[in-house]
């Protein structure tokens, strides 16, 4: 979700003047109402003062049980469209959401400049904290007791760390909610901004990323691991997970409880690890995909599409270890010339 800790929004706005201030004069003299918007969020997360959208067919469920109060859609989900919301059909709806959101929010990096800058309202940081040298902490964090931070470490405005953490040195956290007993080993960056950027052939248009990053308890990240904050929604890591050196974590992941990652691995954008899963050193994911419960990866696949519980896979596309035992033991026949 779009947290007011580290996102200021400047709303709220009515619908029709912020789609005038987007560039979209001719969409705002088209609307049914003209409801008053107080922020952006995606389809799931959305409630009656939000505006949303939906660019495909593909949206269409979550279309109709959204609580969105707005909504931007490509004509042919007019009928997905619930009787409470506004549409705005357009023929590139995320576009124009894009633009409404730089509107909203027109200051992605404030999180890291009230960090830099101010020190109100003055951080919180119970009695049994341990802060290392050059260690910054920024406006309204919280820490709780017990907890340890090594040199250089920067904590952003707003951010949250349980009891009983151990971050190490030079480790980079904002836009985060850190749980108990959380052990960060150097070098780790908590929470930048995801890779998100609109492709175009004249100049690539940086998608505003204002989710956060969730860490339950006793997670642990090794060093110099990276994890992105969501670009709406959230960047979860379930209790318990361990996580090795030098692994990347995209936005809006969703990580369950008592995974293992080791490695090198890299986690494209909205990849979902249920509880369980293993991967092995080097492994990597697409985006958009689901791996099922207790699934075990084995190091340097290179998983292109979703996969059910108890999966065991490897191989580039990954598949099922056995196929690809049996693939691995044909071609090398082949290339001894048995025929057989």
């Amino acid at each position: 979700m779009i947290d007011p800790r580290f996102h200021q929004c400047i709303g709220p706005r009515l619908l029709s003047d912020l789609l005038v201030a987007a560039g979209h004069k001719a969409l705002a003299g088209n609307l049914a109402s003209n409801p008053l918007i107080e922020g952006a969020s995606d389809l799931a997360d959305a409630g009656a003062a939000n505006i949303s959208f939906a660019a495909s067919k593909s949206y269409a469920d979550q279309l109709a049980r959204s609580r969105a109060g707005a909504v931007l859609a490509t004509a042919d989900l007019a009928a997905s469209v619930a009787d409470h919301a506004t549409a705005i059909f357009c023929e590139k709806p995320y576009d124009v959401f894009v633009d409404i959101l730089n509107v909203f929010y027109p200051d992605d990096g404030a999180a890291v400049i009230r960090a830099s800058t101010h020190t109100d309202p003055a951080p919180l940081i119970e009695p049994g904290v341990t802060l290392g040298a050059n260690v910054s902490v920024g406006p309204g964090a919280q820490i709780g007791s017990g907890t340890v931070i090594g040199a250089n470490t920067t904590i952003g405005a707003g951010v949250t760390i349980g009891r009983d953490c151990v971050i190490g040195s030079n480790v980079s956290i904002e836009c985060a909610y850190l749980g108990n007993e959380v052990v960060i080993q150097p070098g780790v960056v908590i929470g930048a901004e995801g890779f998100g950027f609109q492709l175009r052939s004249d100049r690539h248009r940086k998608i505003p990323q204002l989710g956060r990053v969730i860490i339950q308890d006793r997670v642990e990240l090794g060093a110099n691991t990276t994890v992105d904050r969501g670009t709406l929604g959230d960047t979860v890591i379930g209790e318990g997970t361990k996580i090795d050196n030098l692994v990347q974590v995209g936005h809006n992941c969703r990580i369950g409880r008592n995974c293992v990652i080791s490695g090198m691995c890299g986690l494209s954008g909205s990849t979902i690890l249920e509880d369980g899963v293993v991967m092995g050193g080097g492994a990597g994911t697409a985006g958009h995909l689901r791996l099922g419960a207790n699934t075990l990866v084995l190091a340097r696949s290179g998983v292109t599409h979703s996969f059910p519980a108890g999966s065991n896979i490897a191989g580039a596309p990954a598949q099922d270890v056995k196929m690809w035992k049996r693939e691995i033991v044909a071609v090398r026949r082949l290339s001894k010339g048995d025929k057989t």
